[in-house]
């Protein structure tokens, strides 16, 4: 698939869902209302979407959210992702505050890259910007993401 201006299109953002476990000020601030889950796409449709995309090029997924890992399932979504044909590189961007509890799963199902939002590496404008003292555990999944052989990036 090509763009106007001729250039391959071969890569798909989606995003599983609009929920997250942090309040960042510039992106989620105070109460905000989300999405039934009955609105959002199931896996089933969202691989029967990437299937037809696949027939036309698409070979990376970059899975977004809200966090994607605050949505149950994540790495059966990942497995199912990864065995369309022609799909080479399944990818997603999180916070990374709730990586490392689901790190095996995510390289076992085949997630091929990570990258990881970090607005600061001050914990105290951390836990002002996201509303959590969670930096610690941001840069733990970072190192451990490494560790696990994902190639990494920080946002």
């Amino acid at each position: 698939m090509k763009d106007k201006a001729g250039r391959e299109i071969d890569y798909l953002r989606i995003s599983i869902t609009d929920r997250c476990n942090l309040r960042c000020k510039y992106c989620m601030p105070g109460d905000i209302e989300t999405t039934d889950m009955e609105n959002l796409l199931t896996y089933e449709e969202i691989v029967q979407v990437t299937e037809a995309a696949a027939a036309l090029g698409i070979r990376h997924i970059r899975l977004t959210g809200g966090e994607p890992l605050a949505r149950k399932g994540c790495p059966q979504l990942i497995r199912m992702l990864k065995e369309i044909p022609g799909m080479e590189k399944i990818a997603m961007t999180t916070n990374g505050t709730l990586v490392r509890a689901i790190l095996p799963q995510l390289v076992e199902a085949g997630l091929d890259e990570i990258n990881i939002s970090l607005d600061t590496l001050d914990a105290e404008a951390f836990a002002q910007i996201t509303g959590q003292d969670l930096l610690p555990e941001v840069l733990k999944s970072i190192d451990a993401s490494l560790e696990a052989g994902l190639k990494v990036k920080v946002n």
